[in-house]
C-alpha cells in the first residue's frame, strides 16, 4: 500500500494531524482531550500519511531533543505497514538533523512493533493518561 507522508511543521499539518488524534487518543482511547494537544506541537517537526484518496490516516510527532510521540493509526489504516512508514519517515528526519537517536514511549501493547522497527525496551512499564507504556530507544545510523 503506497502512503503519501507529509513532513511539515504543526502550522501545515495540525488540521489533519489533531483529526487522528483526537479519533485514535481522544475518542477511542479515552485520554482526555487537554493531555492530547500541548505545547510542544508548536515546536515539533510532524509527519501525517495520507491514504490514496487524500484522506488523513496516520501521524507522530518528533521533538527538538529526539523523542518521537503521539503515533497514531486510524482504524482504516491499520495493519497496512502505514504506521511504519510514519514512523520511518521521523527516524529519517531525526537523522537528517544530525539526532544520533530517536526514543519514545510506547503504549505496551505496541511495543513489539516498535521493536521491529530497532527499538529497544528501557525500563519498568509505568501508566500514562491511564495507560501501560515502556521507554524504548533506538539508534540512527
Amino acid at each position: 500500500m503506497k502512503h503519501n507522508i507529509k513532513i511539515a511543521a504543526w502550522n501545515d499539518l495540525r488540521e489533519d494531524a489533531a483529526l487522528i488524534r483526537n479519533e485514535v487518543f481522544v475518542v477511542e482511547q479515552n485520554v482526555p482531550a487537554e493531555l492530547e494537544m500541548d505545547e510542544m506541537d508548536a515546536v515539533c517537526v510532524h509527519a501525517v500519511a495520507y491514504d490514496e484518496g487524500g484522506t488523513p490516516i496516520a501521524t507522530g510527532r518528533l521533538l527538538p531533543d529526539g523523542h518521537i510521540g503521539r503515533m497514531a493509526v486510524r482504524k482504516p489504516g491499520r495493519g497496512k505497514g502505514v504506521g511504519g512508514a510514519v514512523l520511518q519517515a521521523l527516524m529519517t528526519a531525526a537523522r537528517q538533523r544530525g539526532d544520533h537517536e530517536v526514543v519514545l514511549n510506547a503504549q505496551t501493547h505496541a511495543a513489539s512493533f516498535y521493536g521491529s522497527h530497532g527499538f529497544a525496551q528501557e525500563g519498568d512499564e509505568f501508566m500514562d493518561a491511564g495507560i501501560p507504556h515502556i521507554h524504548m530507544r533506538a539508534a540512527l545510523a
